[in-house]
């Protein structure tokens, strides 16, 4: 209990269910991890999991591109659809660099991904105030999946405290927990003014890096929220907001069986590099 009391996130570890998806996320991960092709090509491995978890992040924010066109398409200045892809791209690169900062300073990590995710658009257009700072009084949110109510600029600010506390102390709780929670309570406060969703699946994917769970980012979590669909993802959100421990259960199994269906899609890609070599 006295454990639990001084790391909270422990607590979750330990609800019906969870330890089971924490397992089969491992064992997914590690099956991956130990595929031949890995070997020789991780490097290859990683970035095609950067640009189909980007892809992924983007359909779940409204942009429901191909995978091929994702690939093909170099400028992201045109319409909302675009500037959402553009910034997922930039997230999913940026992610990987933030590491050692995340440890130290989380809310810093926030904020350098908002700037990430606005661009050059975002700090030379209207939004140029807002950019890189959580939301105050008055200001609006985009966020086009999430309606849930928006919580007021004090409670985004204690709240983001208390997440970067738990952060920084550190726990016992496995990497799959954490990362659902920072991924739920960042869609929670959409702290920011816009691509707060992006922004909660980039940290998200941050946690599960830094944890040594996936160390090389070849599990994109992303991907398999995207594949759960749209009505899935914000069913299990709203487990999470729900605060029960049936609902918590729910959120950090969805995020399990997205972890595994990125795996499921870096398993795929080595596969068919593999056919390609032989």
């Amino acid at each position: 209990m006295s454990t639990h009391a001084s790391d909270p996130l422990a607590a979750l570890g330990s609800l019906p269910g969870v330890a089971d998806s924490v397992d089969s996320v491992r064992k997914a991960v590690d099956r991956v991890y130990g595929h031949r092709v890995m070997r020789r090509r991780s490097n290859e491995i990683t970035s095609e999991a950067a640009l189909r978890g980007a892809r992924g992040s983007a359909a779940l924010s409204g942009a429901d591109w191909a995978l091929e066109e994702v690939r093909r398409r170099t400028d992201f200045s045109g319409d909302a659809e675009a500037r959402t892809v553009g910034a997922a791209l930039r997230l999913s690169a940026e992610a990987g660099q933030l590491l050692s900062i995340w440890r130290q300073s989380p809310l810093r990590v926030l904020a350098r991904l908002h700037l990430v995710a606005a661009g050059e658009s975002g700090r030379s257009g209207g939004e140029v105030d807002s950019v890189g700072r959580p939301r105050q009084a008055g200001e609006t949110v985009d966020e086009p999946l999430i309606e849930a109510p928006l919580p007021d600029p004090a409670e985004v600010a204690g709240r983001l405290d208390g997440l970067s506390e738990l952060i920084i102390a550190g726990g016992t709780a496995p990497a799959l927990v954490t990362a659902a929670v920072v991924h739920g309570e960042l869609l929670a406060l959409r702290p920011f003014t816009s691509y707060n969703g992006l922004i909660a699946r980039a940290a998200e994917r941050i946690v599960l890096i830094g944890s040594g769970l996936d160390p090389k980012s070849i599990c994109p979590a992303e991907v398999g929220h995207a594949e759960q669909g749209r009505a899935a993802y914000v069913a299990a959100f709203e487990g999470y907001l729900s605060g029960t421990p049936e609902g918590m259960a729910a959120w950090i199994a969805h995020c399990g069986r997205a972890v595994e269906l990125g795996v499921r899609e870096s398993t795929a890609v080595c596969e068919a590099l593999q056919r390609g070599a032989a």
